[in-house]
């Protein structure tokens, strides 16, 4: 190594501090909606305010009711954090349809998809509404049936009208053997 190599790595050493720089994370940036970036979504966090997904209950009442109060009555559709069917945390926000009470603060939900599913006897299309703000056609999974508190609830999106309610209603009954309200 030559003297001026030598030259420099002493002093590049001689200006390097005696411990290593540890450098802070970025601080969380606000989201759209104002709240902080590690902040828990309704329905996102573990707990008895999660929406879950859940066997179907043997018994149901299958309502149509809604109703604009900011509460998830029957035949509304809704925005909530629905999990990913691998069940490891992860989930989005995603709309559902309240298909029905099962106490005073949790709703019975189907959820709904942009995907497209025609053949598919798990799925009912239900055409375009104006929960979906792109416009694009959707489907109703009754599938699955998930446990939404009302507390888990982002917000309202629409109410089903009651012809294409009943199609789901229906649909959920015979699989099920549910009561149509």
């Amino acid at each position: 190594m030559g003297t001026a190599s030598r030259l420099v790595s002493a002093l590049l050493r001689a200006f390097r501090p005696s411990s290593p720089v540890r450098r802070s994370a970025p601080a969380p940036r606000p989201q759209e909606t104002g709240r902080r970036a590690d902040a828990v979504r309704p329905g996102q966090a573990a707990g008895e305010t999660a929406t879950v997904e859940v066997a179907p209950p043997r018994r149901l009442t299958l309502t149509y009711a809604p109703t604009r109060d900011g509460a998830p009555d029957g035949g509304e559709i809704i925005w909530t954090w629905v999990p990913y069917e691998e069940r490891d945390g992860r989930g989005k926000d995603r709309p559902v349809l309240v298909i029905g009470r099962a106490d005073a603060t949790r709703s019975y939900a189907v959820r709904l998809t942009s995907k497209p599913h025609a053949g598919d006897r798990d799925y009912l299309a239900l055409g375009t509404g104006e929960w979906d703000p792109q416009g694009r056609p959707s489907w109703v999974d009754i599938e699955q049936v998930y446990l939404v508190h009302d507390a888990g609830m982002r917000r309202e999106a629409a109410a089903l009208d009651r012809r294409r309610f009943d199609a789901v209603a229906s649909a959920l009954a015979q699989r099920y053997g549910w009561r149509l309200g």
